[in-house]
């Protein structure tokens, strides 16, 4: 897909961009939801995506995950151009997203839960059966990697506090080879000593190499977490920033408009 748009801050491709988008639009009917998006994410770090409600980040994410596609713009992935279809498309590539809902049904276990989509079968030609010792084990390494504080594998995920039920959402899109994992305001809501735990985990995931993603409202937490900052206001990219060099007090100021881009 091509496109010609308004002059923005620029998302050129470096070396250690795993993912460059470049003048994505996204209109649903006569509503522009994305009217100029570009962002880069380097490798290896937590880059943050801010903007007030209705500034776009929502559908962005989505066009990223496979959920929406784009009416135009360019995604590319590792240098190379993607057009997801469909959210396991995205998986596929190693886009993983922990959705604010989280996506985890309660009445199974936290094993069941992380391979939910992805079961481990056994057996020989047609005649396959569950492996359950094996996914329980497989879910042992996964939560142990990333020293996550879950009573055990086999607990019903309705048993768990919101921390942990996080913690599991964030090992499932952790634990598959991610490329990229997004998070969709990871703390929202949790209590202090829930959200001091997640954001330990979120510098454990960028320890490992793994570029993240973060949508949050909270600048304190950006300012914590994340390596850069990209800012979307009315549907559109207007401002990129290193944490080193900016403020809360600036990020707010271009998120409303007291200052300019």
């Amino acid at each position: 897909m091509t496109t010609t748009y308004e002059p923005g801050p620029t998302a050129a491709t470096d070396s250690d961009d795993v993912l460059v988008v470049d003048g994505l639009r996204k209109s649903f009917g006569s509503v522009q939801a994305i009217k100029q998006a570009s962002i880069r994410l380097p490798r290896g770090k937590v880059t943050a995506l801010i903007g007030d409600n209705g500034a776009g980040k929502s559908t962005l994410i989505r066009c990223l995950s496979g959920v929406h596609r784009p009416d135009s713009g360019t995604i590319s992935l590792d240098g190379t151009a993607i057009d997801f279809h469909s959210p396991d498309q995205a998986r596929r590539a190693g886009i993983e997203t922990v959705h604010q809902n989280l996506a985890l049904v309660d009445d199974l276990t936290v094993w069941q839960n992380l391979f939910l989509g992805r079961e481990l079968t056994r057996g020989l030609g047609p005649v396959q059966f569950l492996d359950r010792k094996g996914m329980r084990d497989k879910a042992k390494e996964m939560v142990s990697a990333l020293a996550i504080n879950v009573p055990s594998v086999t607990s019903r995920v309705r048993r768990l506090s919101g921390g942990q039920r996080q913690a599991v959402s964030i090992a499932r899109a952790a634990g598959w080879g991610s490329k990229i994992v997004i998070m969709d305001e990871p703390t929202a809501a949790l209590g202090v000593q829930e959200t001091a735990r997640v954001e330990e985990l979120i510098r454990g995931l960028r320890e490992r190499g793994l570029t993240i993603l973060l949508i949050s409202h909270n600048f304190d937490q950006v300012m914590r977490l994340a390596d850069g900052v990209w800012v979307m206001r009315a549907g559109s990219s207007i401002a990129h920033r290193q944490v080193d060099q900016t403020s809360g007090e600036e990020l707010v100021g271009l998120v409303t408009g007291a200052l300019a881009a």
